[in-house]
């Protein structure tokens, strides 16, 4: 089946439609005129280029017709540049065109249109690079990066992103695999000579310090999951506190823009606000949210229900205050606190000075950086800085964007550096660290071949889901793709 769609956003100075399928050559080449009245698209070599212009063509007109019978038949819809790849040298792996063409809305959907009249239909979302996989031109993992390289909001998501695309990840499962498999197989021929006791074709030792290494190298970039959501979906951090002490002050002057209604009014915030910011290359999704307090409002009730909701979610939480922080105020935040980063936060320094007694003292230092002495653990183990600032003049802010860059402690992202940023890798790692986990306690205690070897193919099994080596249904391939865009 021929598929085509367009590539491009809409209402560009220039369109990009794709065509890919066994005709899309002879399709593309009865709606084009070249510019040369010798030179046939049926005819053209592959990754050529070719000016010209597309016409409207009748459906009934012949498959493949010469561009010369063709001249003067039908509209002409626009002069086009096109592109042409024969298989298997094509992003599918099929004969595949692209259309350059100016990017009016009636001048695609008239070209879309004619390309359907004469065989095509519109194409699925994801659909061009599931043919790819198909066809062999990339793996699964290198087919999911397409769409983060589309979705990339900052360098660090892109490198990644690009890594994935070129193959690093696979790369690394293939090697893990191969060495896996190469003593899996010698276990699967013990289990064929099983009447001779004492025959063993794997050696035990090595099989062991093997399974501990690739049980490291996987619960390695399992652990990474947690920095690819991070990048690939923002650091969740929470602006919590009592009401009216400048959470919605502190969310517009980090975001730049009014983004939440300041009010002198208590309890003015009652539904979460959430936008993102880039610092340093890092996105921070900010979370306002109603302020804690008791109430009989039953509204500002729920908001606060739902302050406590994305309180568990977030890596970060800025816990603002606009008083002296006493040992007891600081006992009641650290209670609010499971796993999150705490950074405290003493606003409205403008309006009322620091104690002598208060913690922030030592912290007041304008707007120099944080420094690793003002980062230090809670007495239950939970890392807190202590920031002083106005939200309302903006002081102290530049002090506060480098608390929450170093808490958010993602790593310097390199171009080959492997991170798993998708939940469907993540888990295919938990199960093959869990397979990996059983197989090594079993030799420890002396299990048989046969059920080390099951929990081996279980492990070479959850590895190969990630790159597609086990994936043969419809269903699954296109619960992947279908979040893909239309025309990639």
């Amino acid at each position: 089946m021929n598929i085509c769609a367009l590539s491009t956003a809409i209402g560009g100075a220039i369109a990009i439609i794709r065509v890919s399928g066994p005709d899309a050559i002879s399709i593309v080449s009865r709606h084009f005129v070249s510019a040369r009245k010798d030179n046939s698209l049926l005819y053209a070599k592959g990754q050529s280029l070719h000016y010209g212009t597309f016409v409207s063509v009748p459906a009934s007109a012949p498959c493949g017709s010469s561009t010369e019978s063709i001249d003067g038949v039908g509209e002409r819809l626009d002069d086009v540049l096109i592109s042409v790849f024969r298989a298997p040298h094509s992003y599918t792996g099929e004969n595949a065109v692209e259309i350059s063409c100016h990017g009016s809305a009636f001048i695609v959907n008239s070209i879309l249109q004619a390309l359907i009249g004469s065989g095509c239909r519109q194409a699925l979302p994801g659909e061009f690079t599931q043919r790819a996989y198909l066809n062999g031109k990339m793996d699964l993992s290198q087919a999911e990066a397409v769409a983060d390289i589309i979705a990339s909001t900052n360098a660090a998501t892109h490198r990644i992103a690009m890594s994935q695309l070129r193959g690093n990840f696979s790369s690394e499962l293939s090697q893990l695999r191969e060495r896996l498999l190469h003593l899996t197989s010698l276990m699967e021929l013990e289990l064929d000579f099983s009447d001779h006791e004492d025959l063993e074709f794997a050696d035990r030792t090595e099989l062991h310090a093997l399974a501990t290494t690739i049980y490291d190298k996987v619960q390695q970039l399992a652990a990474s999951f947690k920095t690819g959501q991070a990048l690939k979906h923002g650091v969740p951090v929470a602006i919590v506190g009592k009401t009216n002490v400048g959470k919605s002050t502190l969310l517009n002057r980090l975001l730049h823009e009014d983004k939440a209604i300041v009010s002198d009014i208590h309890g003015t915030t009652r539904d979460v606000i959430e936008d993102t910011i880039n610092l340093r290359g890092i996105d921070f999704r900010f979370i306002d949210t109603a302020g804690l307090r008791a109430t009989d409002d039953e509204i500002e009730r729920i908001g606060i229900e739902r302050t406590r909701k994305k309180l568990l979610e977030a890596a970060i939480v800025l816990w603002l205050v606009d008083e002296d922080l006493t040992p007891e105020t600081l006992a009641t935040i650290r209670n609010e606190i499971t796993h999150q980063k705490l950074i405290v936060v003493r606003n409205k320094m403008d309006e009322v000075p620091l104690a002598p007694h208060d913690p922030l003292v030592t912290s007041l230092s304008g707007e120099r950086d944080v420094s690793a002495n003002e980062r230090n653990l809670s007495p239950g183990g939970k890392e807190e800085s202590f920031i002083p600032i106005s939200a309302k003049h903006g002081t102290g802010i530049k002090q506060l964007e480098d608390a929450l860059f170093l808490a958010a402690d993602i790593p310097e992202i390199k171009e080959n550096d492997i991170i798993v940023t998708s939940a469907r890798h993540y888990e295919a790692l938990i199960r093959a660290q869990q397979s990996l986990h059983r197989v090594i306690e079993g030799m420890s205690q002396g299990i048989p071949s046969d059920l080390l070897s099951e929990d081996l193919r279980d492990t070479l099994s959850s590895l190969a889901d990630i790159t597609g080596g086990q994936i043969n249904t419809d269903e699954v391939l296109s619960n992947i793709f279908k979040n893909f865009c239309i025309g990639k």
